[in-house]
């Protein structure tokens, strides 16, 4: 899988070797680390078209990132944090990437954004032994490894898988509502290939034909087409693998068609911008998720401190993106913590496959990693747009 990129200058002398059963030899890294402080590097979309994404996540990133060094870092060393635009450009997250690993020394990269953008990228980190943690992404290509290729141990992820998650909503949808004829509108790379994936393994699964499949160009924002073929074409459900704008601007162009069909996002609709921006267009939008959103005037205990001190730092309200950056941030800190004092890439690997549970402040399913298994979870939530703002519908959904 890996390419050569030895014409980059990657330090080979930075690499270790650890071994493998029956297998070839993984390489880690040991950049980043020195007496004093951890290096960790991410690309994010803070000017393209999910920077409502990449902008949240960052910040949560970095207000963890200050509340471990305030309690005293990682076994006493502070946590470097290097943040990088990609746009949500492939070709930009390369050099980005580049540049993380061969100017900053980074000794893993985490939470990097996006399905195209972490593809384009993970064999540039996987050949300098950069471990790619808990990328913004369930894409299945971000966990699942063939052993074979020992590079790809170097990849983990946290977040609610795209496959597993859109099956499991969806059939919890079909059979509760009993629709005969559902379709399909994705974006036409990775991240909306999964989807379409799942929904056409659950409805394989389940014996019906989907009435309607249709596509978009990601960064699209005209989608009166694609509607208008799903409703000629007599949907009774449309899944939407969509993100911010696109999950807005197909149901508001369904409103202007009288067109009253029901909506199922993919789980990076599940964010409060949607129903924030969307208003009474999306009302009543159902999407996969993987933990119930906090509102500042319901939360309590430590989740209703982090909301206000969200706000106080960045001026803003905290929501989802915000959350999963954070939790990026606080995994990484709990398994380089249980690495110990003598941290090295070899080390951390390790920590990461032992088996040790990470609970977060916000409920959700542990993470929980093991030599063969690099996905932490696969329970799914449905949640749908009432009054506003996202409430929960089923909770603890399998496909």
């Amino acid at each position: 899988m890996s390419k050569s990129f030895s014409t980059f200058g990657l330090a080979v002398s930075a690499v270790v070797l650890t071994c493998l059963p029956a297998v070839a030899q993984t390489k880690v890294t040991n950049e980043g680390i020195s007496a004093s402080e951890i290096v960790v590097g991410t690309h994010q979309d803070l000017s393209g078209p999910i920077k409502g994404w990449g902008v949240p996540v960052a910040n949560g990133m970095k207000m963890a990132t200050d509340e471990i060094n305030a309690a005293g870092g990682i076994n006493g060393r502070k946590v470097r944090l290097v943040v990088e635009d990609s746009g949500y450009d492939p070709k930009r997250a390369v050099l980005t990437s580049q540049k993380l690993i061969e100017r900053d020394k980074i000794f893993a990269m985490v939470g990097p954004m996006g399905s195209p953008t972490v593809l384009a990228a993970q064999d540039i980190l996987f050949d300098a032994g950069v471990l790619q943690l808990f990328p913004l992404t369930a894409a299945e290509f971000t966990f699942k490894f063939d052993p074979a290729k020992p590079q790809e141990r170097l990849k983990f992820n946290n977040l609610l898988p795209y496959v597993e998650s859109t099956r499991a909503a969806l059939k919890y949808m079909m059979e509760w509502k009993k629709f005969q004829k559902p379709c399909i509108m994705h974006q036409d790379d990775e991240y909306g290939k999964n989807v379409l994936d799942g929904f056409n393994q659950q409805l394989t699964a389940m014996k019906v034909q989907p009435a309607s499949i249709t596509s978009y160009k990601r960064g699209a924002s005209d989608f009166s087409a694609q509607v208008a073929k799903m409703k000629s074409d007599g949907c009774d459900l449309v899944l939407l693998g969509t993100i911010l704008r696109e999950t807005i601007g197909a149901m508001t162009e369904a409103k202007k068609l009288g067109w009253d069909v029901t909506f199922l996002g993919a789980s990076p609709t599940n964010v409060q911008e949607v129903p924030a921006l969307g208003k009474d267009s999306v009302e009543g939008l159902y999407a996969a998720s993987l933990f119930e959103i906090p509102y500042e005037d319901s939360a309590k205990g430590k989740v209703k401190d982090w909301l206000v001190n969200y706000k106080k730092m960045f001026n803003s309200d905290a929501n989802t993106q915000a959350i999963i950056g954070y939790n990026a941030m606080m995994t990484f800190a709990f398994y380089a913590d249980k690495a110990g004092k003598d941290l090295t890439g070899q080390k951390m690997l390790d920590s990461l496959e032992s088996g040790e549970k990470f609970l977060d402040i916000f409920n959700s399913p542990p993470t929980k990693f093991s030599k063969t298994d690099h996905l932490a979870n696969t329970i799914t939530q449905v949640q749908q747009v009432k009054g506003g703002r996202w409430v929960l519908v089923k909770d603890n959904l399998m496909f």
